[in-house]
């Protein structure tokens, strides 16, 4: 498709993110869908440069004002920076002279804002958490792209076989999780054999490291307790080599039905999907005193995920975070209930807060005083040897810039 005709989709797909009312990813497949004319060029173009101006919407907005035309039509040219080629076919020298004259502005003389692209309520308390250096560090990695990382299903493969296979397709061994191959850029996964086999599924480097911390056995009783579509639950049935029983349990059916599917591919028989109503729901409660392990993978803001989900960070509000806590903590006094006595418990969420992550564990602590801190350093090191880098004050902390990782964060009890 020609560039003249290319950016007006862009900008009307623009249009229609920019309003927040759903997640961008669910917005941009739905667009997709009414136009299916596109091809996969048309298609990437058009996410990327939706995804570019929601990484750096505050930076464009504020260049865009000193341009003419369609406000959208201007964002999607400032996204396009970086193709020539596309912005001689596609624009007027009027629009050409306007984005040279941008370019020229020195972005280290702007305003913090308008260089990290993060509202004052997440950008402030981390900068009090991390130091201005470092968290400069921290808000560069998050405008940029993520790596795709995979999880071999260690219950019927060896990771090594298959990077050996994918090493072809750039695959190389993630530098924490040992089940763990990361790509970049975006291959069709699902046209591939070891997709198609069950020998790979998609999941972040952190979150496989959830599923270790929980280090869930053979024969045991355990719980996700939001399990979502299921990816660190197939974790966890490989690491219980398809024995014991896992519940999976969600609120939501739609998200249980996306891991009917892969638990097919995965070949687990030990996975019991339950859609609950809430976290005190009847089913819940006949489990109360028999688990062995429960993990807590929360309902969270997700800023530590704004390299794939970069729409959360205007999309969420300090009111929101307020009442996720809350869940957060309710969430997570329920999940404890059912776990027997020297059961281990795992908080997590994919959040870079202190709100959602420090201040919810230490809640529970005071709350919980049968519930024994442990450390995660010492419960990954039989599996992660170089753990110690992963942990701060006891507790799983993973940051983008430091661990090339999403965000995520983790605490563990043992039950008295």
């Amino acid at each position: 498709m020609h560039p003249k005709a290319l950016i007006p989709l862009a900008a009307q797909l623009l249009a229609r993110v920019l309003r927040f009312e759903q997640p961008a990813d669910a917005l941009v497949s739905a667009f997709f869908r009414e136009n299916r004319e596109l091809g996969s060029r048309e298609r990437h173009a058009l996410a990327e440069t939706t995804y570019a101006v929601l990484r750096r919407r505050l930076l464009y907005q504020n260049l865009a004002q000193s341009g003419k035309g369609p406000m959208e039509r201007r964002l999607v040219l400032l996204a396009w920076a970086g193709e020539p080629r596309a912005l001689e076919a596609g624009t007027e020298s009027e629009e050409r002279d306007w984005l040279a004259k941008c370019a020229r502005i020195d972005r280290s003389s702007l305003p913090a804002k308008l260089r990290h692209n993060l509202p004052d309520w997440v950008a402030q308390p981390l900068q009090e958490q991390l130091g201005e250096t470092e968290f400069e560090a921290l808000a560069e990695s998050l405008l940029q792209g993520a790596p795709l990382d995979l999880r071999v299903n260690t219950l019927n493969f060896k990771r090594d076989a298959v990077l050996e296979e994918l090493k072809p397709q750039g695959a190389g061994a993630t530098p924490y999780s040992p089940w763990g191959l990361r790509l970049q850029g975006r291959p069709s996964l699902n046209q591939w054999p070891q997709f198609k086999s069950g020998a790979i599924e998609v999941q972040d480097e952190g979150s496989q490291l959830l599923a270790l911390l929980l280090d869930a056995k053979r024969g045991e009783m355990v719980a996700d307790f939001c399990a979502g579509a299921g990816g660190k639950t197939l974790a966890l049935g490989a690491a219980m080599r398809n024995t014991g029983r896992l519940y999976a349990f969600d609120v939501a059916g739609h998200r249980l039905e996306a891991l009917r599917p892969r638990l097919a591919r995965s070949g687990l028989s030990n996975v019991y999907p339950i859609q609950i109503a809430h976290e005190r729901d009847e089913r819940i409660k006949r489990l109360s005193g028999k688990l062995d392990r429960v993990l807590v993978d929360a309902p969270c803001s997700g800023m530590g995920t704004l390299r794939r989900n970069p729409d959360l960070k205007w999309r969420q509000s300090p009111q929101a975070l307020a009442d996720l806590v809350q869940r957060q903590q309710a969430i997570l006094a329920s999940a404890a209930r059912l776990l027997k006595p020297g059961g281990r418990l795992v908080y997590a969420t994919c959040s870079l807060l202190q709100a959602e992550n420090e201040g919810v564990a230490q809640a529970f602590d005071q709350a919980h005083p049968g519930f024994r801190r442990l450390d995660a350093a010492e419960l990954l090191l039989p599996q992660v040897p170089r753990a110690a880098e992963l942990v701060q004050d006891g507790c799983l902390r993973l940051w983008p810039h430091r661990h090339q990782t999403d965000g995520f964060f983790a605490a563990a009890w043992e039950k008295a």
